[in-house]
């Protein structure tokens, strides 16, 4: 069977689900893919006794970029190991859902199997190495990645469609491929069986694999690839979902001082007290119509979460944790599956809380005083029809915002558009900005200012109303811009290519959400971990600088930072010093202004440090000399430390670094005067 027919074939296993096509064919029932073409995708089927395949796998093309792995990988070299191909695009719903998938295979099968993902990059931004990169990271991938730019790779299978994904056995033949979601079900039972059944020949290698991943030299920024802000000016409040770090951050808007996180960082659900519940990639917020509880898309999770501003108590309002069953059907909150809530946006005069779904491509509404949930616009159809609310078609569904004149808008973002759907219950789904309906609907983007269907965006993700106008981040573009409703005019506010720059030419690198209040323009500035701040009237932009968010980190048993254990340390009786000498990369300090501090515990029985037990290093350079007093005996002692460095000329762009120092203390009568500590934070390589 040729390659091309192997993914073209009729005949398919019932429980390989069919794609979603973008085309005039129509959808299936299911939707569970995106498909650059007209044709429908659909799965080969995986049958009889042995799945062990007869064709060979063809070889990766030459000269192609690699990530998470020190060099490029071969079929070849794989021999004996079953591969799984992910062909993938990083702004695919469909292909963020099956990541947990793929993590599981890969928990279960270690040593048997090796994941590639394959980036086939529908837009242009996705193609960047650098750019995959940072979705590596955010998503925490531990698979190499092959950079399939100009769809070599792609073509060569003969794929059709976002995710499909493809088994290899491990004579190096291929067992068979689909497209779709429900991965895990699909192909855990094909891959037990070829491990069982080339084990069985000794023909399975199990020796471990280890590869160079991206994220072991990443920085801990503050903020870790924050998707969305909201801000609270009457109470002067900035929400942030810190979207990598699975917690929600609270900070002053006038000088910076958090003083509520939500989450205690670490992925996974549960409710709870704030530092004790969990989030799974929180994105969207809204605040209640009395300012006292924070509405929370927990992406993840396919939840609404409920944080409590008075007491920081964290609930479940809507979904079960888990991805809700096709289709999607409304019902009671907390007994519905939902389907990747992106953007919340709450109406107070109804007590609604509207919700982009962007995993069933639609938007669905909460009525929080009934506790029903159900589908408000979108007929779960990925395509940019317009129409009566739930005849039309949206596609990924990701920023809501209301312009309290019976209009909710929406970053529709791939169909790269800004739509919005009428509130009243005759409403419709139109088009403010963005290509016209059409089966190549979803594949037309660019940077093109202009109006109405003149418009092209590329994955627009935030949306925000203020003073009659539509504000909304063109993500990909990394740019800000504004649309006029009554023209359809749309316009570039700020932002030009990737980057990150404060001042009056600011620049952004894919930014996922912004709010808007006061003249002011609140941005998370996904990729540069941080949320920017714009003035409208001077048109400066500005960095906002978290303080105090090291009060909130995890407790000591969850510790994250790096451990230097110096051993057992011989110091003599009397006076003596510690010396603290930190090396930060060429061109960066210790910031000025952010809180970096050491704080000392096991002092005061062989070691006194006096005032210098709690001591505050913001701005300082090393190395630091501290003064101490010992007396004869043995003690422990525990340093850690939080500093908050930046770039010289970048100071309010911010890094992260926590690191404890440790050691078994004996105070003689002759010994060392001094205790070093050394730490070295470097900066990661961008070789790639």
């Amino acid at each position: 069977m040729s390659l091309r027919s192997f993914f073209t074939a009729a005949v398919a296993l019932a429980v390989l689900s069919a794609a979603c096509t973008s085309g005039s064919t129509g959808p299936s029932t299911t939707t569970t893919a995106e498909t650059p073409s007209t044709t429908s995708s659909t799965a080969a089927p995986f049958e009889g006794t042995s799945y062990a395949g007869t064709e060979p796998a063809p070889e990766f093309i030459e000269g192609l970029d690699w990530l998470n792995t020190d060099h490029p990988l071969t079929l070849a070299e794989l021999k004996g190991k079953v591969v799984l191909l992910d062909f993938w695009t990083y702004g695919c719903i469909n292909c963020i859902h099956i990541i947990p998938d793929l993590k599981r295979l890969e928990s279960e099968y270690p040593n048997e199997l090796v994941v590639i993902g394959v980036h086939s990059a529908k837009f242009t931004q996705e193609s960047g190495t650098e750019n995959i990169r940072q979705i590596i990271l955010r998503y925490g991938l531990e698979h190499p990645v092959v950079n399939d730019r100009d769809f070599q790779v792609w073509r060569t299978w003969g794929a059709s469609a976002w995710p499909t994904t493809v088994l290899i056995d491990p004579a190096g033949n291929i067992v068979g491929g689909r497209s779709g979601e429900g991965v895990y079900e699909v192909m855990q039972p094909v891959i037990d069986s070829l491990v069982r059944e080339f084990d069985a020949d000794g023909l399975l290698d199990r020796t471990p694999l280890s590869f160079t991943l991206e994220g072991s030299a990443a920085l801990n920024t503050v903020l870790s690839y924050p998707g969305k802000v909201l801000a609270d000016l009457e109470r002067d409040r900035l929400f942030i979902a810190d979207t990598g770090h699975h917690r929600v951050v609270a900070a002053r808007i006038s000088d910076g001082t958090v003083f509520g996180v939500y989450g205690n960082g670490t992925q996974g659900y549960a409710d709870g007290a704030a530092l004790e519940a969990r989030f799974d990639q929180p994105q969207g917020m809204a605040l209640s119509a009395d300012a006292s509880t924070l509405y929370v898309a927990d992406l993840g999770n396919h939840s609404i979460r409920a944080v409590s501003l008075d007491d920081g108590m964290v609930s479940t309002v809507a979904g079960t944790g888990a991805r809700g069953a096709w289709p999607p059907i409304g019902g009671t909150a907390a007994t519905v599956g939902l389907h990747s809530p992106w953007a919340l946006e709450l109406d107070p005069a109804t007590n609604t809380l509207y919700v982009a779904m962007a995993g069933s491509h639609q938007i669905w509404r909460l009525d929080l005083d009934t506790g029903l949930i159900v589908p408000f616009a979108g007929n779960a159809r990925e395509s940019n029809t317009n129409g009566p609310l739930l005849e039309a078609e949206l596609a990924q569904p990701s920023g809501l915002a209301l312009d309290g004149a019976g209009r909710l808008y929406f970053a529709d973002s791939e169909s790269s558009s800004i739509r919005y759907a009428e509130t009243n219950p005759a409403g419709v789904v139109g088009l403010l900005a963005g290509p016209p309906e059409g089966p190549s609907g979803l594949f037309e983007f660019g940077d093109v200012d202009g109006t109405g269907s003149d418009v092209r965006l590329q994955h627009p993700l935030g949306v925000a109303v203020w003073n009659g106008l539509v504000y909304f981040t063109d993500t990909y573009n990394s740019k800000i811009k504004v649309a006029d409703p009554s023209s359809g005019a749309v316009s570039t506010l700020f932002g030009s290519d990737p980057g990150w720059r404060d001042g009056s030419d600011p620049l952004f690198y894919e930014p996922g959400g912004l709010d808007i209040g006061g003249g002011r323009i609140f941005v998370a500035d996904t990729n540069n971990h941080s949320v920017r701040i714009v003035d409208l009237v001077t048109g400066e932009a500005s960095t906002l600088v978290l303080a105090g968010i090291e009060r909130f980190m995890p407790a000591d048993e969850n510790y994250r930072g790096t451990t230097l254990d110096l051993g057992t340390v011989t110091l003599g009786e009397g006076t003596g010093r510690i010396v603290v000498d930190v090396t930060l990369p060429a061109g960066h300090k210790v910031n000025d202004d952010a809180p970096s501090s050491v704080s000392w515990s096991g002092s005061g029985s062989v070691i006194d440090l006096g005032p210098s037990v709690e001591m505050s290093l913001t701005g300082t350079t090393f190395p630091v000399v501290i003064p101490i007093t010992t007396r004869v005996g043995s003690s422990a002692l525990q340093g850690d430390f939080t500093l908050i460095w930046c770039a010289v000329d970048a100071q309010s762009l911010c890094f992260i670094e926590q690191f404890r120092a440790v050691a078994a203390v004996t105070v003689e009568s002759d010994g060392a005067d001094e205790i070093r500590i050394e730490h070295q934070i470097r900066l990661p390589s961008l070789d790639t």
